[in-house]
């Protein structure tokens, strides 16, 4: 066995059992209760998020939490948590590619398709945040036909941009890298109706050496492009905070801190799928406990980096000598918030700090644990970043506290019930590894490579 596929295939793999491990679980094996029992849950709570989506439109923004200071609460906290998420998945994918990771064979599929499905929820907030979210489409740089121009100085504008431009590149990405796995289950689909339509999805792959050659040169040159347009666009969302003159927000390392900590998120999102899907679809032969220790290494390398970026703007605001910066800094640690705070960098700095051990690394619901903690304190770093600055500003009499409603908490729920019910569809439609990725690594193995 070579070095590089050490741990992650079974010794006696085959291509043939390789493929009936992902395609089996869609074409033969029926779902089980356990499946039916999540799909209910997820439906239930999808319906109290277009409930909520609902009663805002009927009442407006008044029934959220926010107030004449606090102008952002939930919904744009969870813009940008969900946006992170989102971010990672193709930004994993490519970047494993460009690199040649081996073990990228088993996680790339449901890191990519997460990027659609958490991108698209967070593209509901800005729109829910609307005064007038029928009027949405203002937001579009459409033809000038109404005497009306997208004002760009909106950070609204600049999300719209973003958004739609990596969900189309996403999508793309996604259904290319999906297209020789369609024709497998194609060729395996034992129905009329599945072969009709896996094969238009397949747009006529045949397999062959052009086909291949061709496939591989646009993947590689479109996961190319993926990388510098993940750090631009979530580079836009940080400067949608950096870009004001507010104590705390005015810093130029947001954008590159947004970026990390949208990477480290993701990740751990990445292991959560990885250990729900390894278990709901039997994938343990093809997704492996070294595959968690790998990504266990990956997210420590993320906490590291968030936590140089809380020492660096903790550091310039002290150097700086501005009393706003400090006093803002002061009131992240001794604020009404602090509770919270403090909580946040426990989950996204100390935790984390147990990956160091491989014998932690090694144990998946370690892993899987950190991971969940870890995007507890992403989610907290999110609606702290906006309370902690939005509550406290230079004038005393403006300051506010924000509390959210039910309405708030009952749309976040929502937003993860939807995002799980998107899942589940996939998983029951779509492979949820990328067969012809194992395909490559097997046969690298077996020529000594």
């Amino acid at each position: 066995m070579s070095a590089a596929s050490d741990g992650l295939l079974p010794a006696d793999a085959t291509y043939g059992s390789l493929v009936g491990t992902v395609a089996d679980p869609l074409l033969r094996r029926p779902a089980g209760r356990w499946y039916w029992a999540a799909f209910a849950v997820a439906s239930l709570g999808t319906m109290v998020m277009f409930g909520a989506i609902g009663w805002l439109f009927i009442e407006g923004v008044g029934i959220w939490g926010v107030n004449t200071s606090v102008v952002w609460g939930f919904a744009i906290s969870n813009f940008v948590w969900w946006l992170g998420i989102g971010h990672a998945g193709t930004f994993i994918s490519a970047a494993l590619l460009l690199t040649r990771q081996p073990w990228r064979a088993a996680i790339n599929r449901f890191a990519e398709v997460m990027t659609l499905f958490a991108g698209s929820v967070a593209g509901l907030f800005p729109i829910l945040h609307l005064g007038r979210p029928y009027r949405a489409y203002w937001l579009f740089p459409y033809p000038n036909t109404m005497d009306l121009w997208p004002q760009w100085r909106s950070a609204l504008v600049w999300d719209c941009a973003a958004i739609s431009t990596y969900l189309t590149f996403s999508l793309l990405f996604w259904w290319i890298g999906l297209i020789p796995d369609l024709a497998t289950i194609r060729d395996r689909a034992q129905g009329r109706a599945g072969q009709l339509v896996y094969g238009a999805l397949a747009l006529g792959w045949r397999g062959s050496a052009r086909h291949w050659h061709r496939h591989d040169l646009l993947y590689r040159t479109m996961a190319a492009m993926a990388l510098p347009l993940v750090v631009s666009v979530h580079s836009v969302v940080g400067m949608d905070f950096a870009a004001s003159l507010m104590p705390g927000w005015q810093e130029t390392i947001f954008p590159p801190y947004f970026v990390a900590g949208a990477l480290f998120s993701g990740f751990g999102m990445v292991v959560v799928v990885a250990a729900v899907m390894r278990r709901g679809l039997g994938l343990e032969e093809v997704v492996t406990n070294k595959h968690f220790e790998v990504m266990g290494k990956v997210v420590l390398a993320g906490s590291v980096t968030l936590a140089i970026a809380y020492a660096t703007e903790w550091f310039t605001a002290w150097y700086g000598g501005d009393p706003a910066e400090r006093g803002h800094v002061v009131y992240l640690f001794t604020g009404p918030y602090a509770p919270a705070y403090l909580l946040m960098l426990a989950c996204n700095l100390a935790v984390p700090q147990l990956l160091w051990f491989g014998s932690v690394r090694r144990r998946i619901g370690a892993v899987v644990a950190v991971s969940l903690i870890l995007n507890l304190g992403m989610w907290l770093e999110r609606i702290l970043i906006i309370v902690n600055t939005l509550s406290h500003p230079p004038l005393p009499t403006m300051a506010s506290f924000y509390w959210p409603t039910r309405w708030d908490w009952m749309l976040f729920g929502g937003t993860i019930a939807f995002f799980t019910l998107l899942f589940l569809i996939f998983a029951r439609l779509l492979p949820a590894v990328a067969m012809y990725d194992l395909g490559k690594l097997l046969h690298e193995r077996r020529s000594g490579r």
